[in-house]
């Protein structure tokens, strides 16, 4: 599967996640899925912006309770908030990477 993220024109959302099916040799494109997530102007903003360590710890354990049970599945908006925008490096095009790599991703 092959992912692509994207300024989103979702309004109040900042990236678009585009999954795509991507069978190897396929001549035709397979099927695509785009979610959108984080917020477009967030107060604080994101580890991504800031790369402030504590508040990046209050982001996890606040929505750690509810959202854990999701990063399993890597095309959910809290999976792609969690380790993308809050993920262990301030820098966005580590994070994808990090991403592409924990969920077999091209």
């Amino acid at each position: 599967m092959k992912l692509d993220i994207k300024n989103s024109q979702a309004k109040g959302k900042r990236f678009v996640a585009i999954f795509t099916d991507d069978p190897e040799g396929a001549m035709v494109k397979g099927k695509s899925k785009k979610v959108n997530f984080g917020l477009k102007n967030p107060k604080l903003g994101t580890f991504i912006d800031h790369a402030d360590k504590k508040l990046r710890k209050n982001y996890i354990a606040r929505h750690e309770v509810r959202e854990k049970k999701f990063y399993k599945d890597p095309m959910r908006a809290a999976t792609l908030s969690r380790f993308i925008l809050w993920g262990t490096s301030s820098s966005l095009k580590e994070n994808i990477e990090n991403y592409k790599n924990k969920y077999n991703l091209n």
